[in-house]
């Protein structure tokens, strides 16, 4: 039976029943977010290359009692992107809020007169012509069906250098251009765009102890870079990145918000 309490918990759910996609989620701060995200009671969309992973994060949705379907796509495939659009769409009419997370890191260190080329244009692929592409595709719905927000996750890197690592900065510079851009074109369609940009963040693609096979003592060097002398957890990434989605946020677009611990102050 439903308590008057459990009533009002549900009422005020901030996404209930609220559409979300949210590329990237098989694992990291994707996957936490979607799992936040239906915690606020949001149909989530969960979307990703690694199906294992994209099943596993459903998976741990509906075991919580939330909902969620993992749909698979490439974001740097264009007709990828588009069927996901049309499917998502086929399965429930409409796109309230899309989170473009998914993302690749530099395969190792180089500077810049060594870089590699195919890692280039891995990594371009994936965090820049993907995030457009599924913008192009996003933006489009929302038009149609009055509004929408999207969240794109960009990286300390959109705002500043970082040495060794030319592609994944040029990538999430591209990020913060493109939100913003499209964060003046669409305004007056009542669609919100704004981008976080997470520091070092304990994931698969970012781990200390693999930094410290990188280079000896890479880990600590990093963390005392960050004036608040740790690195950040996913959640706190997905934290930002529902307020930013959500109507307490209803008047911020074309913002790229640092999650950074005051790295970038």
């Amino acid at each position: 039976m439903t308590t008057s309490l459990q009533h009002k918990q549900i009422q005020h759910m901030e996404f209930k029943d609220k559409v979300v996609l949210i590329t990237g989620s098989g694992s990291g701060i994707g996957r936490v977010a979607a799992q936040m995200f239906a915690k606020e009671g949001a149909k989530v969309v969960v979307s990703d290359v690694n199906a294992a992973g994209g099943e596993e994060t459903v998976q741990s949705i509906t075991a919580a009692g939330g909902s969620a379907i993992f749909l698979r796509a490439d974001v740097s495939n264009f007709g990828e992107v588009e069927k996901l659009m049309n499917d998502i769409v086929s399965a429930y009419g409409r796109l309230d809020v899309a989170v473009n997370n998914a993302g690749v890191g530099n395969r190792y260190p180089q500077k810049t007169a060594e870089a590699d080329i195919d890692d280039w244009d891995r990594v371009m692929a994936i965090n820049t012509t993907g995030v457009f592409y599924c913008m192009k595709m996003e933006i489009q719905q929302m038009i149609k069906q009055g509004g929408g927000s999207i969240v794109n996750t960009s990286s300390i890197a959109g705002l500043r250098g970082l040495p060794n690592s030319l592609a994944y900065v040029a990538s999430k510079h591209a990020v913060v251009g493109m939100t913003k851009t499209a964060a003046m074109e669409y305004a007056r369609h009542k669609i919100r765009i704004n981008a976080v940009c997470p520091v070092f963040t304990i994931t698969p693609m970012f781990q200390p102890a693999v930094m410290d096979q990188i280079s000896e003592g890479l880990s600590d060097k990093l963390k005392r870079g960050v004036p608040m002398k740790r690195f950040a957890q996913p959640s706190e990434m997905a934290e930002a990145m529902l307020w930013l989605a959500s109507e307490k946020a209803s008047f911020i677009t074309g913002h790229a918000l640092p999650v950074d611990g005051g790295l970038t102050a």
